[in-house]
């Protein structure tokens, strides 16, 4: 990195997110939210208006129709800090944001109308007073959820299920009775949506609050800060030296008769740690966050071990080194420990 690049890089850092002057409007944000609307009209949802803002996370407050989006996807540099910090980032790219704003609608439609007061919706989803826990511990390909955010989300709360739910029902061009003809119970969610959906086009929302919640010009804290790792005094899985060495034996084998390179394991780590981390929350749970920390200590011992790989043995050294990460992911999401 330059030392200009350095300079403006800690300049950055030391900014408070409400210095920044970010906003939807004006970004490549706002073509998209314009879609958003457009798709919204189009599946008949013309008398509730969702209010969008810039916030530090995707959500919305409780009794209002108020979206959340992450600052960070208002501006390049940003959402590249955000991969870099965080390890990855949710809702860049089109197809993507429109994804988690399906998702986030579910939940302005479910405050909007109350929905989670009717006994239908409670049978369905159940009791919005269940406890909300950021821990959740998701059984993968269940037949009784829809799959559509990353992590098997519908599973953490009722209130996750019917956004899930609705953002299934919502997207353009999806047969979801055939996608889910075969699981009953996921099934009954969706017809129960699409019946409430049909029911609600002539009714104005009950609530039309559009309060902020930690609003992008509130946020006093400076991306340094924003971006502390919350996971520091987490302790790693020790033991696993013998699992990387095994690894990288055999993709140390040299069955070719002429020498073939050999690199640092260390390195390969590192560089699937993007794919690595987005795939493993997507079809196991485990955070983001958690995932990174676990492939870069992989990386530490393996560079401390001195292991190496041949280059003709990547692609196998790939897969063996990511069914390791997600054993190790599995473990944590249902025990709360890599190693039992």
């Amino acid at each position: 990195m330059s030392s200009e690049a350095h300079f403006e890089a800690h300049q950055l850092l030391g900014t408070p997110i409400r210095d920044l002057g970010l906003a939807i409007e004006g970004t490549e944000l706002e073509p998209l939210v314009d879609e958003f609307r457009q798709e919204l009209e189009r599946a008949g949802i013309t008398r509730l208006k969702p209010h969008m803002y810039l916030s530090d996370e995707w959500g919305v407050p409780f009794e209002t129709i108020a979206i959340g989006i992450p600052f960070y996807l208002a501006r390049a540099d940003l959402t590249a800090l955000h991969v870099e910090r965080a390890g990855h980032v949710e809702g860049a790219g089109r197809p993507e944001f429109l994804h988690y704003l399906r998702h986030e609608m579910g939940h302005v439609v479910n405050y909007a109308y109350r929905l989670y007061e009717l006994p239908d919706w409670v049978a369905q989803f159940g009791a919005m007073t269940q406890p909300y826990l950021e821990e959740y511990h998701p059984e993968p390909f269940s037949r009784r959820f829809v799959r559509h955010l990353p992590g098997w989300y519908a599973q953490k709360h009722p209130d996750e299920d019917w956004a899930e739910t609705f953002a299934v029902w919502l997207t353009p061009g999806l047969d979801w009775r055939g996608e889910y003809g075969a699981f009953p119970a996921v099934l009954a969610k969706l017809e129960f949506c699409d019946m409430t959906m049909n029911a609600l086009r002539s009714r104005d929302p009950i609530v039309v609050a559009t309060e902020r919640d930690d609003d992008v010009s509130q946020l006093e804290d400076s991306l340094a800060i924003h971006y502390e790792d919350d996971l520091e005094d987490e302790p790693l899985p020790p033991g696993l030296d013998g699992a990387l060495r095994s690894i990288f034996e055999d993709a140390t084998a040299d069955d070719a008769t002429q020498p073939v390179a050999r690199l640092p394991a260390h390195g390969l780590i590192l560089l699937m740690e993007p794919d690595l981390v987005a795939n493993v929350f997507r079809w196991t749970g485990h955070f983001p966050d958690r995932t990174r920390r676990l492939l870069r200590h992989l990386a530490e011992r393996a560079r401390v071990l001195n292991q190496v790989y041949s280059v003709d043995h990547q692609i196998a050294t790939t897969v063996a080194v990511t069914t390791l990460v997600t054993a190790l992911a599995m473990n944590h999401v249902h025990r709360g420990t890599y190693l039992s």
